[in-house]
């Protein structure tokens, strides 16, 4: 209707009111119009006055229009809009960043007018408060459900926003809603379905009342105390802007409910706490509830303390003080972790057996009630999500506090948290970032890679988290693959002898280690044949290699993608994770089908024939991508083996079906019993039970001088020089050096992916050295311009940096807008420096670049990877502080034509064949066909008499006194034996290796 006959409308009620509540309407202040949806509001962006839209891609965004309709709510036009959102989308008004912000505090709330479908969707809508503008300020967010028809008037009361945990922009500024610096509003559509909405008239409406800016909240939501302690309850009032109440504020508590019972567990408290007109914001009142020391063994009980606020905002829920479990035997430390296990198990319900199977997201539970409703066993974070502000206390302090939720449960069975360090903690700002797997294999050394893997470890369990989903033993079988760099290289014989990074994680390989505070379980992932997934066969959105279909024989999948497996089971490997991707056996008749229903490998293979004794985690959302209902895939899943399902929005339905298809007889009560065993008895061996909270002892040495040292060597030993015309490296300080290209001085493409957000992203965002930085560390006379723009008269040399842009897994495939081209900036910087001066370029990427085109202009080329946050690594070995010795740990590829293309294929024609890796070294061994042979003889004996060491030493020896004589020469008769060589030295059969190098050595 119009406005117009809304005012009359308003004023034929307010007369037939009676008189005091005519009053009280008479002295609320006018409505504040902030949308009216005329035109007043223009289309526009940051920052500008005006509404955009946004979405997770290109489709997700809204479609809007100022529409003319005559049922208007408030004159001629309204917001219209169609939609059709995958993943999320809406729109926002955002107020001019030039102009102050606006005031809303004398109000009561935000209203609307919305015209309703009546399809029961939930809409978002948040405000923006404080900071700098619209879209550098908190987000408080509340939701309302599209259930009616027609036009409706939404009313949302302040009080009703929540600080956003899920995400915020610059990540929080001070969890105060101030109201006093609104930036606007925003509005968030439902995915999943195309629909279209009408929106009108948004203003600012009622008086704003004590309990907007008053607040009455307790220390903790839960109180654990042992039987016979007593909790102490602190009751704080808080005000906005920290001004002293103006009216008094009444607390009414009292014990009731619960599962303790009054008089014989605790002694039952009730009263009053009242905080005067003028009590001072902060000011806490305590209040005392005693339990009583009752005899014989018992589960946790729990004790509410109802609070009744008048005069302020209270508390968010009911704080619980809880009778700790005591005397049941799994409490016993001494008892063996077999009997502990057997004996919880025994006392579980089938709803808390399901919460130990399920895994939500940090962001999905907010402020953590639902850990024990539902009685989850495990949380994590996703790429990205992490606390505000992102420092090691914050996740230290998030942490316990999801683990004092778990304190609420019957058992009290710790949480066990997860994160994907990949490369370091790599969701921590400040953290030491390690290179990629594909630079650690690089570097040829097993210690090295359990030394990275132990800093991870103690950086990661600094902050409370137990639990890496590290590492990916993928063989990597095509660098079209965005998930190539997770890998430590083509070979599976590689992958295998990086796996050091295992104890490095866990330490020993019976789990006596795991409750230290420097270790955390590790996982190996994605089981089994995530990197043999053809080009094409993906069917997840635009991907086109991650998640696709491996096709091997029997023999093929023993050989290269299950070998890292037996390998990781025998050095004690707590968790496994099953691949997105569907593997197609040859000749087994069951085609293409998803790892995560592929119970003959993961209860078959994995666990019965290897003897896998830890559990299984799914994939995030992973049951989602089989065949059938929910139902289907959960049944499915579980019965495969996996043990817990990492289902981070949808817990809630996971945990209600698992039991609903056990209470129905289609997963077995045992296999149910199995998988929480096994998660109990990681759980067990962690220590969790004993002390379920972060141990911050070793967080000073987060991102210290001592970890990135390693890291910094980790960097510098993952360089491969792959070309050294005229031995223009190393570099000499006193030579005038002109550094050029899109990587040399940008430490979010150093990083690459995993890097504070799932995908990574360009720019400085933790802290690091870059390679540019290194290089003038290092004393390097130095110049800089990215695109070589600046003048190139005068310098005795050139480094052109260049490569890739982060990415992560499908997101990163070729052909899903990437390439392994260099982009025309970098071609351009290199054409440029080299064609002026001697150039060394560098590839920081996570796979091969084609570059056979231009390198004839090269006189050095490296394949840096990347490298991590230790750019003064990668100027060590530039400067000469450091020899190169990387090796390659997959192919380089001439062109594309040619992927896949690996070691021991029968044609074999490379750029630069797997295991190629010049030296700096300065005694490099020299001689002929006699010295490889005698070389040889050695290498057998060494062989024949178990002396790895040894007959390592002498094919390295051989192998670069044969790429001495290769030089620029590389052909298939060369490339061929040279990198079956490599393959050959990897599993110890170093007579047959020098031999094969002796065959190169013949053909170069």
């Amino acid at each position: 209707m119009p406005r117009t006959a809304l005012l009359v409308s308003g004023a034929l009620l307010a007369a037939l009111l009676p008189l005091s509540v005519a009053a009280h309407a008479a002295d609320d202040p006018a409505p504040v119009p902030v949308d009216r949806f005329e035109g007043e509001v223009p289309f526009a962006a940051q920052p500008a006055d005006g509404i955009f839209t946004w979405g997770s891609d290109a489709d997700d965004p809204p479609t809007l229009h100022l529409t003319d309709r005559s049922d208007a709510p408030e004159g001629g036009k309204v917001l219209t809009g169609t939609y059709d959102i995958s993943g999320y989308g809406g729109f926002t008004h955002d107020f001019a960043a030039a102009e102050p912000a606006h005031d809303w505090s004398a109000h009561q709330g935000i209203r609307f007018w919305w015209e309703g479908r009546d399809n029961g969707r939930k809409i978002a809508f948040e405000i923006k408060d404080g900071g700098a503008n619209g879209e550098a300020s908190e987000l408080w967010t509340t939701s309302f459900t599209d259930d009616f028809t027609g036009w409706k008037r939404i009313e949302i009361p302040f009080t009703d926003f929540v600080y956003r945990t899920d995400y915020q922009p610059v990540g929080g500024i001070d969890h105060v809603l101030g109201l006093t610096g609104m930036w606007g509003y925003a509005v968030t559509l439902p995915a999943g379905t195309k629909g279209d909405f009408a929106m009108d008239d948004v203003e600012l409406y009622g008086r704003a009342d004590q309990s907007l800016r008053a607040s009455v909240s307790t220390d903790a939501p839960v109180y654990p105390v042992r039987a016979g302690g007593t909790a102490e309850v602190k009751v704080t009032l808080a005000t906005t802007g920290d001004r002293p109440v103006d009216d008094p504020v009444t607390v009414t508590y009292a014990t009731q409910g619960g599962t303790a019972t009054a008089g014989r567990d605790y002694t039952p408290v009730q009263g009053t706490l009242t905080f005067p007109a003028g009590t001072p914001s902060g000011t806490a009142q305590t209040i005392t509830v005693s339990t009583r020391n009752t005899k014989g063994a018992a589960p946790a009980k729990t004790i509410p303390l109802k609070l009744t606020v008048t005069g302020a905002k209270a508390p968010a829920e009911t704080p619980q003080v809880v009778v700790d479990a005591h005397g049941l035997p799994y409490l016993n430390s001494r008892l063996p972790v077999r009997k502990r296990v057997a004996d919880l198990l025994s006392r579980m319900s089938l709803a808390e057996k399901a919460g130990q199977m399920t895994q939500a997201e940090r962001g999905a539970v907010g402020t953590g009630g639902d850990i024990a409703t539902y009685s989850l066993g495990s949380l994590l974070s996703g790429g990205g999500s992490t606390p505000t502000p992102n420092t090691p206390g914050a996740w230290a302090k998030m942490v316990d506090g999801f683990q004092l939720r778990a304190q609420a449960t019957r058992f009290q069975i710790p949480l066990i948290y997860g994160v994907d360090a990949v490369h370091g903690h790599n969701n921590l700002a400040g953290a030491t970032i390690m290179p990629h797997n594909i630079g650690i294999g690089a570097s040829r050394d097993p210690r090295l890679a359990e030394s990275t893997g132990a800093v991870t470890a103690a950086e990661v369990r600094a902050t409370g988290i137990p639990w890496d989903f590290a590492p990916c033993l993928c063989v990597s079988r095509d660098e079209r693959w965005g998930r190539s760099y997770e890998s430590f290289g083509e070979d599976p014989a590689l992958v295998q002898s990086m796996e050091t990074v295992i104890q490095g994680l866990q330490g020993r390989a019976d789990g006596r280690d795991l409750s230290r505070d420097d270790k955390v379980l590790a996982t190996a992932k994605h089981f089994v044949g995530d990197g043999g997934t053809a080009y094409g066969s993906s069917t997840t959105g635009t991907y086109t290699t991650d998640q696709g279909v491996t096709t091997v024989t029997r023999q093929q999948l023993e050989d290269i993608h299950l070998a890292p497996y037996r390998t990781a089971v025998e050095r004690g490997i707590g968790t496994v994770m099953p691949s997105y991707s569907s593997l197609d056996i040859v000749g087994d008749g069951q085609g293409a089908v998803k790892m995560h229903a592929r119970g003959d490998m993961i209860n078959g293979v994995l666990k019965d024939r290897m003897g896998f004794t830890g559990f299984v985690i799914s994939d995030w959302n992973a049951i989602d991508q089989l065949p059938g209902d929910y139902a289907t895939h959960v049944r499915t899943a579980v019965n495969a083996g996996v043990d817990m399902m990492m289902v981070p929005y949808s817990y809630k339905d996971f945990s209600g079906t698992l039991a609903d298809e056990v209470k129905a007889g289609r997963i077995s009560q045992k296999r149910i019993d199995d998988a929480v065993s096994r998660i109990l008895t990681q759980k067990f061996r962690l220590g969790l039970f004993e002390h379920p909270y972060a141990d911050t002892s070793g967080a000073a040495a987060i991102g210290s001088p001592a970890h990135r040292a390693v890291a910094r060597q980790a960097a510098a030993q993952s360089q491969v020089l792959l070309k050294n015309s005229g031995g223009l490296l190393p570099l000499k300080t006193s030579e005038k050096v002109y550094v050029a290209g899109s990587n040399a001085d940008d430490l979010g493409n150093q990083t690459g992916g995993w890097t504070l957000t799932w995908q990574g992203a360009s720019g400085t965002h933790t802290q690091g050295t870059t390679i540019l930085q290194g290089m003038r560390a290092a004393g390097g006379n130095v110049t800089y311009s990215k695109d070589a723009s600046a003048p190139t008269d005068g310098y005795d040399v050139g480094v052109v940096v260049v490569g890739e842009t982060p990415y992560a897994e499908g997101v990163g495939d070729v052909g899903n807008g990437h390439s392994l081209q260099l982009s025309a900036a970098d071609r351009a910087a290199v054409d440029k420096v080299c064609a002026a001066m001697k150039c060394a370029v560098l590839i920081v990427s996570g796979r091969p670049q084609l570059v056979g085109d231009r390198l004839g202009e090269v006189d050095a080329l490296v394949a840096s990877w990347l490298p991590g946050t230790e750019g003064e690594g990668v100027a060590d070995v530039l400067y000469g502080k450091r020899p190169f010795t990387g090796q390659l740990p997959v192919t380089w590829p001439r062109s594309e034509s040619q992927l896949p293309i690996n070691v021991g294929d029968a044609s074999y024609d490379p750029q630069f064949p797997y295991g190629w890796g010049l030296t700096t070294l300065t005694d490099v061994p020299r001689g002929g066909t006699a010295t490889l042979k005698a070389l040889g003889a050695a290498a057998t004996a060494a062989e024949r008499r178990g002396d790895d060491r040894a007959g390592r030493e002498l094919v390295t020896e051989a192998r670069l006194l044969v790429q001495q004589k290769i030089g620029d020469r590389m052909t298939q008769t060369v490339a061929k034996p040279f990198a079956d060589a490599d393959h050959l030295l990897l599993t110890g059969r170093y007579g047959e290796a020098v031999g094969k190098l002796l065959e190169a050595y013949g053909a170069a």
